[in-house]
């Protein structure tokens, strides 16, 4: 008799919290300097927001002095934030905190 065999499926291996893509983000802190509507409209220019999402943004960071605008790889987090300080905003990149 004849014996089947059956193939096994390698299963995907987990990489180590070392070289998993990490998440980060992309932070504007108030500043007293820039107008409101300056940030608007900045924010509408950089990332394509909505005037309302754009204007929600604004209010956070001038009520709790900042807001996370966009979170993903970090070399797009950092064009993104370049952009901003080119428009002289103050922008940061953080480290998304793990889940």
């Amino acid at each position: 008799m004849g014996e089947t065999k059956t193939k096994k499926t390698p299963r995907a291996a987990k990489a180590p919290a070392s070289q998993r893509a990490e998440v980060w983000r992309v932070v504007v802190l108030n500043d007293p300097v820039n107008r409101m509507s300056y940030v608007v409209m900045v924010l509408r220019r950089v990332f394509g927001f909505a005037e309302e999402r754009a204007r929600k943004h604004m209010l956070e960071i001038h009520e709790q002095g900042r807001s996370v605008l966009w979170s993903g790889t970090r070399e797009q987090a950092e064009a993104y934030v370049f952009a901003l300080q080119q428009w002289h905003l103050t922008a940061v990149v953080q480290p998304e905190p793990a889940a």
